[in-house]
């Protein structure tokens, strides 16, 4: 993440985990990152943290006590607010194959088996940070466009003349917003 970058494009990480030395394994992976790193210790922990505030990625083990990790799979992916947060599920390798099926039916955009490749999880982990950042992008883009068009169809509409030149001149603005937006 580049110097200049504001508290509104971090992006908040969410870590699942009931093992102690997992979190502390996963923090020591993505601290390169400069994102905030959330911890839970528990599904219920997790969905707390998910209503308190927004994230762009959760790493979530599958074996916990209580509320295992397709639970609260199934639980993010249920809610409004969270239904789109990306899950990457992370699990023994000693576990039963069929784990990495029923991840991806539960709404996993990833699953890894520990132990994993630490390059390969701050790859994966940053494809999403990515994409997190180019939909808010996106969605600030989208609001300024739609706040734009609303002033200029009110001028159209309204009893105010506006002359030709004008109006063209906010119509190509449009435009080239438009176009920034194409080349996030």
């Amino acid at each position: 993440m580049s110097a200049e970058a504001t508290t509104d494009e971090r992006a908040n990480i969410l870590l699942v985990d009931d093992m102690e030395d997992n979190l502390i394994a996963l923090e020591a992976v993505l601290g390169s990152l400069n994102e905030p790193l959330v911890r839970a210790r528990s599904g219920e922990e997790a969905m707390k943290a998910l209503l308190r505030q927004q994230f762009a990625l959760v790493l979530l083990d599958v074996r916990m006590p209580g509320m295992d990790g397709f639970e609260t799979a199934a639980n993010i992916k249920r809610l409004d607010q969270t239904k789109d947060v990306p899950i990457i599920f992370l699990t023994g390798a000693e576990d039963d194959s069929g784990y990495a099926f029923r991840g991806y039916a539960t709404g996993a955009a990833d699953y890894l088996t520990k132990p994993f490749d630490p390059w390969v999880l701050r790859a994966k982990v940053s494809v999403f940070l990515d994409l997190h950042r180019k939909n808010r992008q996106l969605e600030r883009l989208s609001g300024e466009m739609g706040a734009r068009l609303a002033v200029l169809e009110e001028q159209l509409t309204g009893n105010e003349p506006q002359d030709t030149a004008t109006l063209l001149r906010q119509i190509r603005e449009l435009r080239q917003l438009v176009s920034e937006g194409r080349g996030y």
